[in-house]
């Protein structure tokens, strides 16, 4: 079987054709893999980075957590799933027994193990995964739609942790990669007054613009302008950090107005300094972070909007690449590319 293999705790990914075929044990299903879409995460360990180190993957692991397939077997104790299901995957493994778990925050079990990570991932021809992690897809989602709704996920947890509606308010998104994207994409679509979009690269701020977002470059001026178009309000209600690079986060506390909110997405490799007294106590604005999806109900939240048109994805994709160009697909995460997919199935 075709795989992307991490085998040892170094630099580099290696491509096989001799993979083990996967199978279906107690309470598991064998999917064949019809898109699996690229992340910073797959980058990270392709480097071997820190961040890659710090989830403490289980070497040899075949990668890859953002997939769709269709069940082609389905294993002892399994209900609810037959073959020819058509399947989009949840890539965090709850323990389903601790105190987050129990009050319905999954996304924060300390326990949590990762596709990808923990067990094998869907950079393969097919995996064998819970039955418990598998989301049916309705019958007008593409598998290859299927494919981005787990990160796609991470924008619609965003916007659910603002902890206020997004309908007429100003909105800074920082970062213009997949996941910065798609929370601008629900904010236009759920009636933002503004979404003003901070990001380096031109060919994501064009993308941007396309959405119907203000893009800007990082620096003084993103929150010049933010204050610009908020005028007595001092600046954007809410705030989203997508980059997870360190030093974006400090200018949004000038970007966001009095009483705003900031939420955190993207990870960052390093601890960040804020100022407490002038942002936090005296403007009262309160920041709270995000990882993963919220269990169950972004998923419910995610294919709701869906199928009522609110939330489209399919333009998020620009490159398809075979397994063996799993490098180029890489490299390809820096440069002038938003989602990146893989199709096990081609040549």
């Amino acid at each position: 079987m075709k795989a992307v293999l991490k085998k040892a705790a170094e630099p580099g990914v290696e491509y096989v054709t001799d993979a083990a075929e996967p199978v279906a044990a107690e309470g598991h299903v064998v999917i064949e893999v019809a898109a699996a879409s690229l992340c910073g995460t797959d980058r990270e360990c392709f480097e071997w980075s820190p961040a890659a180190q710090a989830f403490g993957p289980d070497l040899p692991v075949v990668l890859g957590h953002e997939g769709a397939g269709t069940v082609v077997e389905v294993g002892p104790g399994v209900t609810g799933l037959r073959a020819g299901d058509r399947v989009a995957l949840e890539s965090h493994m709850a323990c389903g027994q601790c105190f987050a778990c129990a009050t319905g925050h999954g996304n924060t079990c300390e326990g949590t193990r990762v596709l990808g990570m923990h067990t094998g991932g869907v950079f393969a021809e097919r995996a064998a995964v819970p039955a418990g992690i598998c989301v049916q897809l309705p019958d007008g989602v593409s598998l290859e739609t299927g494919a981005l709704l787990e990160s796609a996920g991470v924008a619609v947890h965003a916007v659910q942790r603002a902890g206020r509606s997004i309908a007429g308010r100003g909105v800074v998104v920082s970062g213009g990669g997949p996941v910065g994207l798609v929370t601008a994409h629900l904010a236009l679509r759920t009636g933002a007054a503004f979404v003003v979009v901070v990001e380096p690269n031109p060919f994501r701020r064009e993308r941007a613009e396309q959405l119907g977002a203000i893009a800007v470059e990082p620096g003084p001026a993103a929150a010049e302008r933010c204050r610009e178009l908020a005028g007595r309000r001092g600046g954007a209600e809410v705030a989203f950090e997508c980059s997870g690079v360190s030093a974006a986060l400090p200018p949004l506390f000038d970007a966001v107005g009095r009483e705003g909110v900031v939420i955190t997405v993207g990870n960052p490799s390093s601890a960040i300094g804020i100022d407490v007294a002038a942002h936090i106590n005296k403007k009262g604005i309160t920041v709270r972070g995000v990882f993963g999806r919220r269990l169950w109900e972004t998923w419910e939240q995610a294919l709701l909007l869906l199928d009522s048109g609110r939330l489209d994805l399919d333009w998020l994709i620009t490159h398809r690449l075979p397994l063996a160009e799993v490098r180029d697909a890489l490299k390809l995460l820096t440069g002038d590319a938003c989602k990146v997919v893989l199709t096990p199935g081609s040549r």
